[in-house]
């Protein structure tokens, strides 16, 4: 298959505190949110001057990629788009566009397969290509990896260097502790998203020589009414101390940067409640511009252009496909707003 350029599509995150609210009501525009907790997370982003790290984990990405690709003879340009903050996905398909770019492969920085990680990222696509009209690039999305060997490989050593952190004495009884966020169970019922994520996480403590860590939530932002997908980060370390654990690695591996939601709800509110309990804690790295991590995004994009029949998968799940059904990853259905704005 023939492409004229590579599009990352990612999340999109505020630059400045005059971003920060704008951004959320972005993100939570037709979900059933309360403002209180709009409020509360936007907090968050100014307890960091209102600048997400996302951005910059993104442009240091594409200049990897941008190397990674001249290295293997691929002369592609790389565009950037995101959801819900600028360079937002209809800028950058006209700029696309007015480059005569025809078709494009589009790596998306979500590992798993959920509506709002998969699903709606393609429709935001639809949308900005709705938007930007004839002439707007065709875009199809990279497959799913959450088992390629490269994100898999990447974690063990992000993982590995977090443990090898810890004081010699504590290494061998420590805790590995999976994060990803927290999603309405709703959601999580039509799609692969619990599946994939304990795949991968069960895949990293393999090649460590680990088995039965767990896999926690973190960062839910629905209606105390509406289900998410738990335990809950914090209630585990609460769980895990009151057992006796002495030392924890917390390895965020549903996300593929440091973006927000690990800075603060890991290394500020869990590493705030671990030095409140005594309990020694190491977060991992994500996978972000690890080299083996940047050589699968170019492995993944020479898949899809040699259309060769070998797609590289750990595990029993087997590779994702390529094109996904009509019934794929569905929306789930908006509770009512409970509680008052």
């Amino acid at each position: 298959m023939t492409y004229d350029a590579i599009l990352l599509v990612s999340f999109g995150g505020p630059e400045k505190n005059e971003d920060v609210l704008p951004f959320l009501e972005n993100v939570l525009r037709g979900r059933n949110v309360p403002r209180e907790r709009m409020l509360e997370v936007a907090e968050h982003y100014y307890h960091f001057g209102g600048k997400s790290p996302i951005n910059e984990q993104n442009r240091a990405l594409i200049a990897a990629l941008k190397q990674e690709l001249h290295a293997h003879g691929i002369d592609l340009p790389i565009y950037w788009g995101n959801r819900n903050w600028h360079p937002l996905l209809p800028d950058a398909l006209a700029n696309m566009k007015a480059d005569g770019v025809k078709r494009a492969l589009a790596f998306v920085t979500a590992s798993y397969s959920s509506y709002s990680s998969c699903r709606q990222y393609r429709e935001n696509v639809a949308a900005a290509q709705g938007i930007v009209g004839d002439g707007a690039p065709e875009v199809e999305k990279i497959r799913a990896y959450f088992n390629h060997p490269g994100f898999v490989e990447a974690m063990v050593d992000r993982t590995s260097a977090a443990l090898d952190q810890l004081p010699t004495d504590s290494r061998e009884h420590a805790h590995i502790v999976y994060t990803a966020h927290s999603i309405p169970t709703m959601m999580a019922n039509g799609c692969k998203y619990v599946q994939q994520l304990t795949e991968a996480s069960r895949l990293v403590s393999e090649r460590l020589g680990r088995s039965g860590d767990p896999l926690v939530f973190q960062s839910r932002s629905g209606p105390p009414t509406q289900p998410w997908l738990e335990p809950d980060i914090l209630d585990h370390l609460r769980t895990i101390h009151a057992q006796g654990a002495k030392a924890v690695v917390i390895v965020p591996i549903g996300f593929v940067s440091d973006h927000m939601e690990v800075i603060y709800d890991l290394d500020t509110q869990a590493r705030d409640l671990c030095e409140q309990l005594g309990l020694t804690m190491v977060r991992a790295g994500t996978a972000g511009t690890h080299p083996r991590f940047v050589q699968m995004i170019r492995e993944l994009i020479e898949e899809r252009m040699s259309g060769a029949p070998g797609r590289p998968a750990l595990g029993v799940l087997g590779p994702s496909h390529d094109v996904c059904p009509l019934d794929c990853c569905p929306a789930p259905a908006r509770p009512p707003v409970t509680s008052s704005r």
